[in-house]
């Protein structure tokens, strides 16, 4: 894996920047630390099993907490008999809904959540009282204890039958039609460019619905300080600042009364994007009993609650002109939302930003609606709005190829965006390698030497995708600014960064170590931190839409400009040189017209800190707002810019997989992807995220999807009837990072965590086509349907 700086005398390894033979004035230029393949800061306490995770945690006098969850999904609650539970030895507290009415969710417009249900329940699971015991086993028995009286109402599952019955059953009443939100969006005139176009094609698509399947499940570990008034949670979340701000709401106490800390986090892909039942029952039983309380979910709980990916029901039309270039795309999109809204606004709308791109589309039309149903709610997953839309333009685009007559890397490539380009609702791509990622992918696989020729039953295929990065979109309007850090150097503890930003495995406590080091001129082993906590750290948004290292990037580099600044004005004075003549790179600062002048880093330091104490930077970042479509009342408006992002990363893949025949067993045998996500600050990390989002999909389109009988109840909530892949279905990867710089972004990097699980669906769909000729329009992709479709081939062909 290697990068070149086009033109220079240094290029990128895995092991950092080599700067032999660079001039001195150039030092300002090159990287050290950014590009360099190093271990992340949490590596070493995982392998060793010393990380400590919410649910590891114990505190003097700490209760159990439990949730008591409804066996129907969709009744109207009669009564809550909680007085036998309260009487059982070893109980300290029983919580209901009446108790915390305040309504939360992570999209403020639509907020529509309460910590436990009040009127009526909504999904299958839905929690209607909680329990605080002395013992798991204690809490256990008491739930057993609450004696609940339901009303059952129909149950809707479906989001076309939630609609046709909305007028005899509405599973909110402020909702008509059971439609939590529908817009729509026309750029251009797309009729009149249909009517133009020699190449139509208009197909259907159906996605599933998955689950996130990280291994830590919800935890929350709450404790409450009766005389100061302070609550003060652990837990595992995505997202501290938002869980700060709802739980702020629901117990109604001011932030500044609440602190909330991340420990280690095992996993969330947009799972625990949003604040869940377990943190605010805690906080309610803990402030109820006066002692700290922890509520761990079982994995059922975890599927009861949900928040996976969207069912889309997907409707899409494209036309092509004579030569192949894309001028109308009509997108109609149903997706089901489940009991409550969470997500549903963005991710609705983000379906409709993904229109347009990667490919230049000159005339777009979206509808869409998302739908209430009685499931448990969906929210966000890894590529949140992205995943479905890519998974129907390009199976649609190698169709239409087919049509043509033509390869689908040469149509591809032919509307393939560029540096530059601005989509017809305004996103602006400031730098793009994407026929780059086309390029690569499709050399080092053999795609076109390959693809028609292969025996039958085994196939390639290729699709491309891209991702925001840096989003510049934010649930409450006027946030400014999305991220905040604050950078301390001084003699006691070198090098501390602090910032609120949560690492939840993708490594950005690393990533903001390399470029914190990098800025600074020090070693990324130089830097401490601290990271995922509302009190001691910065301010910033929180771990989704591919936003941190863009974003912290942009923080850093301001905080520590003016460290340097002030270092330098220190070390001028003792070297007898102008301040902005001198580089600080490796420790060590000097002229770069003189460089035998040169004092160590830790010596400018010391010198500054001997008279003013610390030595701090403060960095924020708030993205460019640029005119776009409100998510709530559909206007063109400045700073409403959902799927608008500061720049974007692209990726393309290319798999080769084998059908067995006999018994419809699809086997992903290679994956080969080449990926645009501008410097790499950490190539190692890059490819473990790569090849983790390809393998997530790959799940997600050949095995995962949740199972709800008729009543609405889950059928598969564990780990062993829902089936993902493991290292046994780890494909031959070969990752590439395509040479890119985005000379407007910090460092010039870009996401790489989401990109990469765009074109997986897409790509595979294709290479099982290329293996049997047949398309698929649904997903997961079983052996059944794999044998049935086979059966019908033949009979079709006599």
């Amino acid at each position: 894996m290697s990068q070149k700086d086009t033109g220079s005398k240094w290029n990128l390894t895995p092991q950092g920047w080599n700067l032999e033979g660079v001039p001195a004035y150039q030092d300002q230029t090159r990287y050290t630390q950014v590009g360099r393949s190093v271990p992340r800061v949490d590596a070493p306490a995982k392998v060793k099993g010393e990380a400590v995770y919410t649910g590891d945690m114990t505190l003097p006098g700490m209760a159990y907490g439990k949730i008591k969850r409804s066996p129907y999904a969709h009744a109207i609650l009669k009564k809550i008999d909680i007085s036998k539970a309260q009487e059982l030895p070893g109980v300290l507290a029983v919580l209901t809904g009446a108790e915390a009415p305040n309504r939360w969710g992570i999209v403020p417009q639509t907020a529509n959540e309460t910590v436990l249900a009040l009127d009526k329940v909504r999904f299958y699971g839905e929690g209607v009282a909680a329990v605080a015991a002395i013992d798991e086993e204690t809490a256990e028995e008491a739930l057993d204890l609450i004696e609940v009286e339901y009303e059952p109402l129909p149950v809707l599952l479906d989001p076309f039958e939630s609609m046709e019955r909305a007028h005899e059953v509405l599973i909110h009443e402020d909702s008509p039609g059971n439609i939590m939100h529908q817009g729509e969006q026309v750029y251009g005139d797309v009729d009149k460019a249909f009517s133009e176009c020699a190449y139509v094609l208009e197909r259907e698509f159906h996605t599933n619905y998955p689950q996130h399947g990280f291994l830590e499940p919800h935890t929350a570990l709450a404790s409450y300080d009766p005389q100061s008034g302070q609550m003060h949670v652990w837990s595992s979340t995505q997202v501290p600042h938002y869980l700060h701000r709802q739980l702020s709401i629901v117990l109604e106490i001011p932030m500044n009364k609440i602190r909330v800390t991340l420990p280690t986090i095992g996993g969330g892909f947009g799972g625990k994007g949003e604040a869940s039942s377990a943190e605010f029952a805690a906080c309610l039983l803990s402030r109820k009993i006066g002692r700290p309380v922890r509520v761990t979910y079982e994995r059922s709980e975890v599927f009861y609650t949900n928040k996976g990916r969207h069912p889309a029901h997907m409707k899409l039309k494209m036309g092509l002109d004579q030569d192949g270039y894309i001028k109308a795309v009509d997108f109609d999109n149903t997706m089901d939302k489940g009991a409550y809204s969470g997500w549903g606004v963005v991710v609705l709308f983000y379906t409709a930003s993904m229109m347009h791109l990667p490919y230049k589309v000159p005339n777009v039309r979206f509808r869409g609606r998302s739908v209430y149903t009685n499931k448990p709610s969906t929210g966000a997953m890894r590529g949140l709005g992205g995943v479905q839309p890519r998974f129907a333009m390009e199976c649609l685009l190698d169709e239409l190829a087919e049509m043509m007559g033509v390869s689908p890397y040469e149509l591809k490539m032919k509307n393939a965006i560029e540096s530059g380009h601005t989509a017809v609702n305004n996103m602006f791509v400031p730098h793009s390698e994407y026929k780059k990622c086309l390029q690569t992918a499709v050399e080092k696989s053999g795609y076109l030497e390959k693809r028609g020729r292969l025996p039958f039953g085994k196939g390639i295929g290729m699709a491309g995708g891209y991702y925001i990065s840096g989003t510049a979109y934010t649930l409450y309007q006027n946030y400014k600014p999305h991220t905040s850090v604050m950078i301390r150097v001084d003699t006691e503890a070198g090098v501390t960064l602090f910032c609120a930003a949560a690492d939840i495995g993708q490594g950005s406590n690393t990533v903001m170590a390399q470029m914190a080091a990098e800025e600074l001129g020090v070693f990324y082993e130089d830097v401490h931190v601290q990271a995922g906590d509302t009190e001691i750290g910065a301010f910033d948004l929180g771990s989704f839409a591919s936003r941190l290292t863009y974003a912290s990037g942009a923080a850093i580099k301001m905080a520590c400009v003016e460290i340097n600044q002030k270092l330098k004005e220190t070390a001028a004075g003792m070297l007898g040189v102008r301040a902005d003549q001198l580089v600080i790179k490796k420790r060590e600062i000097y002229s770069m017209y003189e460089t035998k002048k040169r004092l160590p880093w830790e010596k400018a330091v010391e010198a500054y800190t001997s008279i003013n104490g610390s030595l701090v930077g403060l960095g924020n970042f708030s993205p460019p707002r640029r005119k776009g479509i409100d998510m709530i009342s559909g206007n063109r408006v400045q700073g409403a810019n959902i799927g608008h992002s500061p720049t974007y990363g692209f990726s393309c893949q290319v798999h080769e997989v084998e059908v067995d025949v006999e018994t419809g067993r699809i086997y992903v045998k290679k994956v080969t992807e080449a990926g645009d996500c501008g410097t790499p600050v950490n190539p190692m990390s890059v490819e473990g995220q790569v090849e983790g989002s390809i393998l997530f999909n790959i799940g997600g389109c050949l095995y995962e999807d949740q199972k709800l009988d008729a009543s609405g109840k889950h059928l598969n909530p564990n780990f062993h009837d829902y089936k993902m892949p493991t290292m046994m279905e780890m494909p031959e990867m070969d990752t590439n990072i395509v040479e890119s710089y985005d000379p407007t972004a910090p460092f010039g990097v870009k996401e790489t965590g989401e990109g990469a699980v765009q074109p997986t669906f897409p790509a595979l769909v294709n290479a099982i086509y290329d293996a049997i000729g047949v398309r698929f329009y649904s997903l997961p992709i079983t052996p059944e349907m794999i044998l049935k479709a086979l059966k019908e081939k033949k009979e079709k062909e006599g």
